[in-house]
């Protein structure tokens, strides 16, 4: 038992992760969701999260400025994704594209909550 125990205390954050991750693709199934769609989100989100936290990895693995460097640019990047953001909508009011706009600003903001929630688990997940 305490082989089990010392396991349960070093995973925790991961099995907790996957527990997470089980329960809501099991509500999306219980709501009716199409399999494709969740199989499709499940695949987009676990990719997009590899993809920044193994780029942040690297850049944070440079001794004494990596670190920094990802805290220079996390935050930017959000604020250049937010500006893009408001001179498509801009062009976009003009041009009379009142819901392409509205589905755009959708999308882009699934996007950044996706950064972000990548970002919060490679940090409570940790790569061993």
């Amino acid at each position: 038992m305490k082989s089990l125990s010392s396991f349960i205390k070093i995973y925790r954050k991961q099995i907790f992760g996957w527990i997470l991750a089980i329960t809501i693709i099991g509500v999306a199934l219980y709501f009716g969701i199409d399999k494709k769609i969740i199989l499709f989100v499940t695949f987009v989100v676990s990719i997009f999260t590899q993809i920044f936290v193994g780029l942040g990895a690297l850049v944070g693995m440079i001794p004494f400025i990596g670190p920094l460097i990802i805290k220079a640019i996390s935050i930017p990047v959000f604020w250049f994704l937010n500006a893009m953001g408001y001179v498509v909508s801009g062009v976009a009011i003009k041009k009379g594209y009142a819901t392409e706009l509205a589905k755009s600003r959708i999308v882009t903001l699934g996007l950044l909550i996706g950064i972000i929630i990548g970002y919060i688990l490679g940090h409570l997940i940790p790569l061993r």
